[in-house]
């Protein structure tokens, strides 16, 4: 059974400080409001200190004058003073909140773009390596991290520091040396147990969190799966494997919750001790009558002042803790550079007639495994290839390669003369359109997705692609037309649907060079033979490149290559092909020699 989902982090794990250090430039851009949120703060915390002495004089003033005259008006003021003061403290803290507010909301903001834009920078392999959900809970937790850092390091931490200075200056100024030992040393005693505990119980947290997500992924994965459970017959081994979990959890949350008594009885302890020896200070100095009763109410109101903040430290710590090392994680995937880059002299790609060239290609996704070896394509303008082969003989490589997901082991890859890795990215891409094997849309509606070619076409060219590609019958028959909503991944379509999709889509693009990469391998017989009059179409005065495994819709190709192991062992056209009798003659009458006997159709057996 796992303990850690793959985003927990090791107990081990010890968070670098210095990311703090990386948040300054998100600080920078907005100086003058981190310096009047500063400003404001020093002024909270004058204002929470001098209630104390406030208060002081109103104890004095009362006991010094009990059974004299007494004139009310110096009390009254006394008072309004020390009530000012109280919501002087509580004012200054907003609006030093408001001010901030929008320098940690836009640190957010820009950090969260930045991981945006890089990991859309980053390279196919990158993303087929690591989990959607993993990238996604490292960016929430490292942006609320950043937010968490900016807010607690600045406004919980410093001013905590900043009111015990205080204090133990005034303390040492109207008083003696002893307060501020004592306080000293209680506070230092104080932090110390707080976050040796807190480290040795956050072994706990991470253990009750990660049950939590057990049972939850458990319960989740259950009820995805409620119809297979009913085939089954398997309510109650689902239900007795919840209980495990939920046992689980149960017995880690009990830690958490009995390590968290630990930590709460400690610092109660701590600041119990701390109160008894001050005050018995204190009341020892009152009876001598060396401080007034007053006094002894101000020392009272310090150490409760003090010791409130104080009581979140071992929270304050832990999460600032967890914090450092989200952030430390988000700022690592920034770190990564993208495996495919522009380099510094790349100029964009001009498409002039079209052609394509492979020159001697060779590639492997892994050292040890050899995909594609001394491959030689030339495709000219206009014209159409096909590529085709078994499963695993790097046909859909070449179309990753083509579109620069992956740069050549050795070779080169033109486009009318320019080496591909010697022009951007963006350009590159923007000349090239593709027809992916599994189209996967987003969960929004249907005209959305048919404009996603070209987010700034107008509606009646996307009617009008949607047209070509077929789909316009289809979309008539829902009720809510262009409008409805495909679902998560498009999953309310179905394959050939989506396939007409992604095809309206290259359509909308209007790109000089396409791939069509397995681009019916969704459709049945019927559809098929709509969508290839669709597919020729917009292939037509365009270098195309095909990847396919039904060999009935490429027999129009102006050549066709046949792969083998990463080599390229047979080209020409259909008819020349066949007649060789080779690897693509058997291909073909494997795929095609039952449905010609039953049809008549003149495929195989005609030639």
């Amino acid at each position: 059974m796992r303990a850690y989902a793959d985003h927990d982090y090791p107990a081990h794990h010890k968070p670098d400080w210095k990311v703090i250090a990386g948040l300054w430039p998100y600080l920078a851009e907005f100086r003058g409001r981190v310096a009047l949120a500063l400003g404001l703060l020093v002024l909270a915390k004058l204002a929470t200190v001098a209630t104390p002495v406030a208060l002081k004089y109103i104890v004095d003033y009362l006991d010094q004058n009990r059974g004299g005259e007494l004139l009310l008006w110096i009390p009254v003021m006394l008072v309004l003073v020390y009530g000012l003061l109280r919501f002087g403290a509580t004012l200054f803290s907003e609006l030093r909140d408001a001010v901030f507010a929008r320098v940690a909301e836009r640190a957010m903001r820009r950090v969260s773009l930045r991981v945006f834009r890089h990991l859309h920078n980053r390279e196919l392999a990158f993303h087929l390596d690591r989990k959607t959900g993993g990238l996604a809970r490292d960016i929430e937790r490292g942006t609320n991290g950043i937010s968490f850092l900016l807010r607690f390091t600045l406004f919980n931490i410093v001013p905590t520091l900043l009111e015990i200075l205080m204090v133990a200056g005034i303390l040492l100024v109207v008083f003696n040396v002893g307060y501020v030992l004592a306080i000293l040393v209680a506070v230092v005693i104080y932090v110390l147990f707080s976050i040796r505990v807190t480290e040795w119980r956050t072994r706990f947290v991470r253990e009750a969190n990660a049950r939590d997500n057990q049972s939850n992924s458990r319960a989740v994965d259950s009820l995805l799966n409620y119809e297979t459970v009913k085939y089954f017959n398997n309510e109650a081994f689902e239900a007795e494997l919840y209980d495990q979990d939920l046992q689980d959890w149960e017995q880690a949350r009990l830690k958490n919750r009995l390590s968290l008594a630990v930590l709460n009885g400690g610092q109660a302890l701590i600041i119990g001790v701390a109160l008894i020896v001050i005050m018995a200070m204190a009341v020892r100095e009152v009876a001598s009558g060396t401080i007034t009763l007053g006094d002894f109410t101000m020392i009272n109101a310090y150490l409760i002042q003090l010791f409130i903040p104080l009581n979140a430290l071992g929270f304050v710590y832990r999460e600032i803790r967890q914090a450092l090392v989200n952030v430390e994680r988000l700022f690592g995937l920034l770190g990564d550079a993208p495996a495919i880059e522009d380099a510094p002299d790349t100029r964009p790609l001009k498409v002039t007639s079209g052609e394509v060239i492979f020159d001697h290609v060779d590639f492997a996704y892994r050292p040890d495994r050899p995909i594609l070896q001394d491959v030689t394509v030339r495709i000219p303008a206009g014209h159409t290839v096909a590529v085709v082969g078994a499963s695993g003989a790097g046909k859909s490589t070449l179309a990753r390669l083509f579109f620069r997901f992956y740069d050549v082991d050795a070779g080169a890859i033109l486009i009318d003369g320019q080496d591909i890795r010697s022009v951007t990215q963006d350009s590159l891409r923007s000349a090239i359109g593709v027809v992916p094997q599994d189209t996967v849309l987003f969960n929004d509606t249907l005209y959305r997705n048919l404009a996603y070619g070209r987010p700034d076409a107008s509606e009646a060219e996307v009617y009008e692609a949607a047209r070509l590609a077929h789909l316009e019958e289809f979309i008539h028959s829902l009720p809510d037309g262009y409008e409805t909503r495909v679902g998560e991944r498009g999953l309310k379509l179905s394959g050939g649907e989506k396939q007409r999709v992604a095809i309206a889509r290259v359509i909308l693009k209007n790109p000089p060079l396409l791939i069509l990469d397995e681009a019916t391998s969704s459709l049945d017989s019927l559809s098929e033979q709509a969508i290839v009059g669709a597919l020729n179409e917009i292939s037509r005065q365009r270098t195309t490149l095909v990847i396919a495994h039904r060999l009935s819709t490429v027999r129009d190709a102006d050549t066709i290559l046949v792969m083998d192991a990463g080599r390229i062992i047979e080209r020409g056209h259909h008819h020349e092909l066949l007649a060789r009798n080779g690897r693509y003659a058997q291909l073909w009458q494997q795929q095609h020699h039952g449905a010609d006997a039953d049809t008549g159709e003149p495929g195989a057996s005609a030639d």
